[in-house]
């Protein structure tokens, strides 16, 4: 019985000081500390997919009702293109060799959000890109943007949803060449990609391209870095400019150029 209790006493010994050598454990997260805010338009027939998409959001009825066992079930089918209503841009949507929305770290997914809100300039020009004054303007108050962040551009398009003509400048089908609605710039994603190095790039309107870019610099720009966007946000008028984190997990799709996502933020009360 010596042997036994004295190895487990040696062990006891070793354990303790290997536990005074490890850095401390934070603290606790207490999600009681935080507003849940839902960023995501809710899937169903009105969801709006680009004008030249070869079908929108189909929901089809597998079964609804009680069973020859008698309890009830239902279960549906589900069918929509990738890139419609919330959903993620993945790299390789516009980057050949970029990664699919299955491999996207999570680190650039769960992070702090910055929101830069242009809602004025946007109500008075529906073609409004954001600049990089914009952004320097935004630091001068709330200091610089963090590397790792992800930023969401609020325009205040999110109101017109699901509206296809004022969401989307334009409801004619199969043709995406009259769109208007407010978005990034070329020169300000180059410098919130490149030199700020945030994680991803979020909008409340289609695209994170203005509506009337024929070039889609911005998500070139994006992809070219792996910086995935979020497109089709809502309620981005709930979020404070800083503090907030952002938790935006897409469906897992392995080699998807995109996906559907549910985002929400996580707002200190």
């Amino acid at each position: 019985m010596a042997a036994p209790l004295a190895l487990a006493l040696v062990a006891a010994g070793l354990l303790a000081a290997e536990a005074r050598d490890r850095p401390p454990l934070p603290p606790a997260v207490d999600l009681r500390a935080f507003r849940l805010v839902d960023l995501t338009h809710a899937f169903d027939a009105r969801t709006l997919y680009w004008p030249t998409a070869a079908s929108g959001f189909e929901l089809k009825e597998v079964h609804r009702g009680k069973t020859p066992a008698g309890f009830y079930y239902s279960a549906y089918s589900l069918c929509a293109p990738e890139h419609g209503g919330t959903h993620l841009d993945a790299p390789v949507h516009f980057a050949e060799g970029g990664r699919g929305a299955e491999a996207i770290p999570l680190e650039q997914l769960v992070a702090p959000a910055v929101v830069v809100d242009v809602s004025a300039a946007a109500a008075e020009d529906p073609d409004y890109r954001l600049t990089p004054e914009d952004v320097e303007r935004w630091e001068a108050r709330h200091g610089p943007v963090p590397a790792g962040a992800i930023v969401l551009l609020r325009t205040g398009w999110s109101a017109r949803w699901p509206d296809r003509r004022r969401y989307l400048g334009d409801d004619t089908p199969g043709d995406a060449s009259k769109l208007r609605f407010p978005s990034y710039g070329g020169p300000a994603a180059e410098l919130l990609v490149r030199e700020r190095r945030v994680a991803a790039l979020g909008v409340d309107t289609a695209s994170i391209d203005h509506g009337p870019s024929r070039d889609f610099a911005v998500h070139q720009v994006a992809a070219a870095a792996g910086v995935p966007g979020l497109e089709n946000l809502a309620r981005l008028e709930e979020l404070p400019p800083v503090g907030a984190w952002l938790i935006a997990l897409p469906m897992k799709i392995a080699g998807g150029s995109g996906g559907p996502l549910r985002a929400v933020a996580l707002v200190p009360r």
